[in-house]
């Protein structure tokens, strides 16, 4: 094991059951330091546990976890280098901000003075050094998720948690918040660990993601990586819209409803499916070359900035720029560009 990778967090074959319920199957991950790692999946896929496994507030049945090369498997969750912010931020509603932030350190006897000097450097990094005196329900839902953060960086932690701490806020602050997060942690160049199921949510923060289901972990990788080149159809439609072409294989390509589709690669399974994004496909003015058919519009959805249509044969779903006008029954022209069909592993 080098020196990088002792420092971060290891996972290594963590199970854990709730009676017959398989919560978290075999799950391996390693996490570098000082990375914005997620964990993304359904509600109900062993995320949260898996979670509260590396926290200490669940006991693996079996497995290890790792932290800075020590192993930390059995340790109690006082006694981690680890911090959580949950859902619900869990402030004090009697305590000023600045006492809910200093409660950990107080707990801990630290001296006086530098719990204050803590404190305040953390409630000015957040924003938050003319609120020290207001009490939480005084703020609102993004000063108070600032608060849980402020409460769990001022205690030092190696690795933060994060458990889907955003999902209490209206689509536009979370949307702001997520890049005050993101920049906040390049900033502190700390490792957090998020727990979410909002797919654009784990795009805009991540430098890795793990997809979970079913406690187990389907795909791991960069944000681009992960959507752009799946490897199931539940990671294809979990992270944003996908089209699924079924088909057989068939002179190195794939035979499907339109006909032959062109493929990069040679599938290896002799009956399969390929994804493609409807971002990635093409209207034409003429038939492409090269994977080129005419389909007809079915449906026309205007958001602003873009155009959804839906196409028959299929359904397809294809996005393409708000300025140019379609109506339904209007035939067109596609084309799938095959660098951009995915060959899924099924």
């Amino acid at each position: 094991m080098d020196m990088k990778e002792n420092t971060g967090l290891l996972i290594r074959g963590i199970n854990k059951n709730f009676g017959p319920v398989e919560a978290v199957k075999e799950v391996s991950l390693d996490v570098q330091e000082g990375e914005f790692f997620t964990l993304l999946g359904p509600s109900g896929c062993g995320k949260t546990t898996l979670l509260r496994i590396i926290a200490g507030l669940e006991m693996a049945d079996s497995g290890n976890v790792i932290l800075g090369g020590e192993d930390i498997t059995s340790f109690p969750a006082t006694k981690r280098q680890v911090n959580t912010v949950f859902q619900s931020y869990a402030l004090f509603p009697h305590l000023t901000i600045f006492e809910n932030v200093a409660f950990g350190l107080r707990s801990r006897k630290f001296p006086r003075n530098e719990v204050e000097n803590r404190v305040s450097k953390r409630l000015e990094m957040l924003g938050l050094q003319d609120m020290a005196q207001r009490h939480p329900h005084q703020l609102s839902g993004g000063q108070q998720q600032r608060v849980a953060l402020a409460r769990a960086l001022v205690n030092e932690p190696k690795v933060l948690l994060l458990d889907e701490p955003m999902s209490a806020l209206d689509a536009k602050l979370r949307a702001q918040v997520q890049v005050e997060l993101r920049r906040l942690q390049r900033k502190l160049g700390q490792t957090f660990i998020l727990v979410t199921h909002d797919q654009s949510e784990a795009m805009v923060v991540s430098d890795q993601i793990a997809v979970m289901n079913q406690g187990r972990i389907i795909q791991f990788g960069s944000p681009k990586d992960v959507y752009e080149r799946p490897k199931t159809q539940f990671v294809a439609e979990f992270l944003g819209a996908a089209n699924l072409l079924r088909g057989r294989k068939k002179n190195g390509g794939l035979e499907t409803g339109f006909g032959l589709l062109v493929l990069d690669r040679e599938p290896a399974w002799e009956e399969g499916s390929v994804a493609i994004r409807p971002e990635r496909m093409r209207i034409t003015d003429v038939k492409a070359s090269v994977n080129g058919f005419k389909a007809r519009v079915r449906e026309a959805i205007y958001r602003g900035t873009d155009l959804d249509l839906w196409l028959d044969p299929g359904p397809l779903r294809v996005r393409t720029a708000a300025h140019r006008e379609y109506e339904v029954g209007d035939e067109v022209w596609l084309e799938f560009p095959k660098e951009a069909l995915v060959i899924l592993d099924e």
